[in-house]
């Protein structure tokens, strides 16, 4: 029998991750995050053991994936692979939906800051 438990997380009292992204919720197979009004910043390069999706609402973004940058506006969606280094540089306000999987939480792995 799979798991019929209903997940609800306020974007107001979500916990924040390291480039104050919001967790808004994790299972067991993926997990969603929230970049809201981001301001302008540069993340540093990582991998991770997860694959990355997301799509843009509002700003502009880089990514910059295996030396290669790819420019997010709104509209536009992204994928980055596991193993794949990265990184992100918010351009103007950014927002954004982004989802992992499996969740980005497991094990500790950007483990959200109160």
């Amino acid at each position: 029998m799979s798991d019929s438990t209903v997940k609800k997380v306020s974007s107001k009292t979500a916990p924040k991750g390291d480039m104050g992204q919001t967790y808004l919720v994790s299972g067991k197979r993926l997990s969603m995050r929230l970049w809201e009004n981001e301001k302008p910043q540069t993340d540093v390069s990582n991998r991770r053991d997860y694959e990355t999706v997301g799509y843009v609402m509002n700003g502009r973004a880089e990514l910059v994936i295996e030396g290669q940058t790819i420019k997010l506006e709104p509209g536009d969606s992204w994928l980055v692979p596991a193993h794949a280094e990265h990184s992100y540089r918010i351009l103007e306000p950014f927002t954004a939906v982004e989802a992992t999987a499996p969740p980005a939480q497991v094990h500790g792995r950007d483990e959200a800051k109160a």
